[in-house]
């Protein structure tokens, strides 16, 4: 019994690798060999597309890592107080939760002023945000946060990946045109040659 399963098995392995092209076939022709060496260069390169995709995403999110640290380096976090309510407002947008308001602040250099941010909608009056100020006292977006770079470099990496299989299942496609078009040709030639014999033997 374990004699038997062990035959089964190789056998299996022998008809698997003579399907993906590791043993001569009498069967397969240069077309046949040559689609085969196609798909497989088109499997490695996706298979090596998965690092490339991920040190892109990588490299994305170390450099815009670097561009926040830099600019909280200049900016400037202040307090400030809501000058209007947002509650009883709906969102504009399925999904939105942001409304603008004005809000009042005291610069770097201890000027009160006003302005515009992004709040929750649903925060009331006279209540409390953060605001980022560059060196000219006025209201810049937040520096990105870490989480939020890494999740915008890993959308990167994977969209490069899928983006990048697309193109080689392209490639693949049209490379196999010729080769579907030359094996039609083979075949029509071999039925011309073949169907005279085998017609007459019929009779």
């Amino acid at each position: 019994m374990g004699t038997g399963k062990k035959r089964s098995g190789e056998l299996w392995v022998l008809m698997l690798a003579r399907r993906l092209g590791f043993r001569r076939n009498p069967l397969r022709r240069r077309s046949d060999r040559i689609e085969m060496a196609v798909l497989w260069c088109a499997l490695m390169a996706a298979l090596l597309l998965v690092p490339i995709g991920a040190a892109v995403g990588t490299s994305y999110r170390n450099a815009s890592d670097a561009s926040a640290e830099r600019q909280r380096v200049s900016l400037h976090e202040v307090r400030a107080r809501t000058l209007e309510s947002t509650e009883g407002q709906v969102p504009t947008t399925p999904g939105n939760v942001l409304t603008r308001v004005q809000i009042s602040y005291v610069d770097p250099s201890g000027l009160q002023r006003q302005g515009s941010t992004n709040v929750v909608i649903g925060t009331k009056a006279d209540a409390e945000v953060t605001v980022w100020l560059n060196r000219a006292g006025d209201i810049v977006a937040a520096p990105r946060s870490r989480g939020d770079n890494a999740a915008v470099g890993s959308w990167i990496g994977i969209l490069m990946v899928t983006g990048s299989w697309l193109l080689l299942w392209g490639a693949v496609r049209l490379a196999r045109v010729p080769l579907d078009r030359r094996r039609a040709h083979d075949w029509a030639a071999e039925w011309l040659d073949v169907a005279p014999r085998w017609l007459r033997g019929q009779k």
